[in-house]
């Protein structure tokens, strides 16, 4: 039996016409995707003694809050690529800041593309693939057209500001460098400001299909600015630098990120301090804008029917280790980064997990709360843990970093494995060192246990759990040296 293309045509209309219904959509729910930008484990819930992230505080209470969540390689641009298609470096190929996934991969199916292929209506305000940050600010940076069905770039007083900003090293950016600038004005006039209240605007207007929102928050990464209230949330007299653990056993040359073989950039500890403190004035600004979209989720009345994730590309630090800055280590707080997920009616809302989880499950886990079918992926999903967040949970995490070549050492490619216990790195696989860490005793990573006898079946063990696709050797892919 024939159809006629009019027949077809009709069919194909009720159908969308059922499939796009508020009825139809309330049996899917929304999506609420929350990203910040360099954001170090240094949340109040989570226990943080300075830091102040009210905002966060509540969507955690709300959800679960995954205290062990590793990103899968600590740089902005490959960390993000990972995350959205749910693949690891070795299959994206993207190690530094230049290179897009689409050219490894221009069939993947995006986390948000999935969304967009099943029905969901698909938005992004702010950075959510790789922006430089500040020049690339109100541009579309290295986005992913087949993932949206529209952007918005908004751009504040932040860039507008850029020669006000302090920066105590100016042979370096301020985009890579400890710089700040305690703004003039209201939230609304900088660009994360901008962010929120344009997601806000967004999620009072009435939706007749289910949505996919990501929000992109360019803040904390420097530099850091913030308008003065936060800064004053903060005395400079009660600002401390992290105590310096004493250190053993010796480490392999790259450990040591490329950008930063000077303790503290040879800053004194004033200047330190001022730069902590921007930092956690530049939290507290954006936890303040999370709170505003939070707010405008609650009041349009669509919190009961949406999923929202929360996540940072890595973690950071904050003079750690003797005086570390930023990212690109493969230290804890480097690799480490928080994680919320907050499911309508789920049993383990409030509950804290400190199960060893990785950012690529996060795209295999929003895919199935709403119920979509996934390509392949790396990741596995948390719905186990979201359900009984201290269930048993046997999955360590894998993070890596690529090292251009300097005076002390060849192109490296670092890889590590986090599980409960330890932490085992290796510099080309091995060829360069490596390094063993126990956390039941050494939560700050003072002392490597490489090369002690006692500890040689441990690190053995560990170094045959990493996978095929988490490689300890130079990649053939081109890459920019100097982006990474």
């Amino acid at each position: 039996m024939k159809i006629s293309s009019k027949l077809l045509i009709a069919i194909i209309a009720i159908f969308q016409f059922f499939l796009y219904s508020p009825l139809f959509a309330a049996d899917r729910p929304n999506v609420l995707m929350i990203a910040v930008d360099d954001l170090a484990s240094v949340l109040s819930c989570a226990g943080h003694p300075v830091c102040k992230t009210p905002n966060i505080d509540r969507l955690a209470k709300r959800g679960v809050l995954f205290n062990r969540a590793y990103c899968q390689i600590p740089l902005c641009n490959p960390s993000r690529a990972s995350i959205l298609t749910g693949l690891r470096p070795d299959d994206t190929t993207v190690y530094d800041l230049d290179r897009h996934f689409r050219t490894s991969l221009p069939k993947h199916v995006t986390l948000p593309q999935l969304f967009r292929n099943a029905g969901w209506e698909t938005f992004r305000i702010g950075k959510i693939y790789h922006y430089d940050v500040p020049k690339g600010i109100g541009t579309n940076g290295l986005d992913d057209g087949p993932s949206w069905d529209s952007v918005l770039n908004p751009k504040g007083a932040d860039v507008d500001e850029e020669n006000l900003i302090v920066n105590p090293t100016p042979q370096k950016p301020v985009s890579a460098a400890l710089s700040w600038l305690a703004a003039e004005g209201k939230d609304l006039e900088q660009t994360d400001g901008k962010i929120a209240q344009r997601a806000a605007e967004w999620l009072a207007k009435q939706h007749l299909k289910p949505f996919f929102l990501a929000v992109g928050f360019f803040r904390p990464h420097t530099p850091y600015v913030a308008p003065k209230k936060y800064f004053e949330m903060y005395p400079l007299e009660k600002i401390k630098l992290p105590p310096v653990p004493k250190s053993s056993g010796k480490l392999p040359a790259p450990t040591w990120a490329h950008n930063h073989l000077t303790p503290n950039y040879g800053l004194d500890a004033k200047t330190c301090r001022q730069a902590l403190q921007a930092y956690y004035a530049s939290v507290s600004f954006v936890d303040a804008q999370i709170g505003f979209v939070l707010d405008a989720l609650d009041k349009a009345q669509l919190a009961e029917k949406t999923i929202i994730v929360l996540w940072s590309d890595h973690g950071y630090h904050l003079g750690e280790h003797g005086g570390m800055w930023q990212k690109r280590s493969l230290f804890e707080e480097s690799t480490r980064s928080p994680l919320i997920f907050c499911t309508p009616n789920a049993k383990g809302n409030g509950s804290v997990c400190n199960r060893v989880v990785e950012f690529v499950d996060i795209y295999p886990t929003v895919a199935e709360l709403a119920g979509l079918k996934h390509p392949a992926l790396a990741g596995r999903s948390l719905t186990p843990l979201l359900k009984e967040p201290h269930a048993t949970w046997e999955h360590p995490a894998f993070s890596q970093i690529l090292r251009p070549e300097t005076e002390k050492y060849p192109t490296a490619m670092g890889r590590t494995i986090r599980t409960a216990r330890w932490r085992y790195t290796e510099w080309n696989e091995g060829e360069l060192g490596a390094e063993l860490y126990d956390h039941e005793s050494d939560p700050k990573e003072a002392k490597n246990r490489f090369g002690d006898p006692e500890f040689l079946k441990v690190w053995q063990g560990l170094k045959k759990q990493f996978p095929k696709n988490v490689s300890g050797t130079v990649p053939t892919t081109p890459v920019n040296p100097k982006r990474l």
